[in-house]
């Protein structure tokens, strides 16, 4: 047995509730949906980094790690819950943020930016967006053992094969869920940006001899590059964890049809998605990653991609607060 699945804080009671949207599924006259939700996770406002850092976290501490050091954009889910993280367990956070690829950067802005604030940053670093996040967290860090402290750095959105490990354990969460439910999953729908949520997943159906499939709704980049991230994130994962076994292409699917213009720039079908979702279902998504995989799913389904008696899976991995900074989108 490879104990690095048990090397794990905890941060959520339970399992994360799976709903159905049967007013979506009508709306939408496809396959009968449902959704996992991962905007309930514990840590504040919830969201898929949760699942990340249980693992991250759990190595930093045995590392005996006094300061989480993070990057992203300005309104990071991943800096948040990783501030989030180490608050609650009584360690520093450093943070890289990236300035926004268009337009000015906001030190007054809403949403993330604000809890960064209220949550106790100990430094908030802004770069350039096309400066290197990795290089600025390793002078932080150096920084830091020179006065004698022990840094721990975490990747962008969390995703390398430790923080991958979250969603393999989500994948086994949604099996248990499905067997008690009587309602295997034919597919799972997720937004992909960083990787570890998606190759997580599919490490984690893999494990189970599942014959779940994952589609990934892109964030940023083309399919090639974000298909060859995911699978680079599944084979270290799967090496990690003692998989066996070959890992063929075709297991990692990314869709590269509903990033619009670019990362985080809003696109007519993410305002569709966040708004139908709302008034069908009462539930909020968010404008970077789930508005956008919403509306992946939507376009899949008025192409014909699933049938009637599929059983489609949409993974709710958070971010609502993004929504508060964007209010002109969705404001008659």
């Amino acid at each position: 047995m490879n104990k690095i699945r048990y090397h794990r804080r905890k941060y959520t009671q339970g399992h994360t509730p799976i709903e159905r949207l049967e007013r979506l599924s009508k709306e939408l006259g496809g396959p009968s949906i449902s959704i996992k939700r991962d905007d309930m996770l514990g840590l504040t406002a919830g969201g898929n980094k949760t699942r990340k850092l249980e693992y991250l976290v759990a190595e930093a501490i045995e590392q005996g790690a006094d300061t989480l050091i993070t990057c992203g954009a300005v309104q990071s889910n991943h800096c948040r819950l990783t501030l989030a993280a180490a608050v609650r367990e009584g360690l520093h956070c450093q943070l890289v943020l990236s300035a926004p690829e268009t337009g000015d950067y906001q030190p007054q802005a809403s949403g993330n930016h604000l809890l960064f604030h209220l949550l106790g940053a100990e430094k908030i670093e802004v770069i350039p967006a096309e400066a290197d996040l990795l290089a600025a967290m390793e002078e932080l860090a150096e920084s830091l053992r020179k006065q004698g402290r022990k840094p721990y750095l975490i990747p962008v959105g969390g995703s390398n094969e430790v923080g991958s490990l979250g969603y393999m354990a989500c994948a086994e969460e949604i099996e248990q869920q499905a067997w008690e439910t009587t309602t295997p999953y034919d597919y799972v729908v997720t937004a992909t940006g960083s990787g570890g949520t998606q190759a997580g997943l599919i490490v984690g159906f893999m494990a189970r001899q599942s014959n779940t499939k994952v589609i990934g709704i892109n964030v940023s980049r083309d399919r090639a590059a974000q298909e060859a991230k995911v699978m680079g994130l599944l084979r270290s994962t799967a090496a990690r964890i003692g998989l066996q076994g070959d890992i063929r292409a075709e297991a990692v699917l990314c869709d590269d049809r509903f990033v619009g213009p670019g990362y985080a720039i809003p696109t007519d079908g993410m305002i569709e998605a966040v708004r139908l979702v709302a008034r069908t279902e009462g539930i909020l998504l968010d404008p970077v990653y789930t508005g956008k995989g919403m509306a992946g799913l939507i376009g899949l389904i008025r192409e014909g991609h699933f049938t009637k008696s599929d059983h489609v899976l949409f993974l709710h991995t958070g971010g609502s607060p993004a929504l508060y900074t964007v209010p002109q989108l969705f404001l008659p």
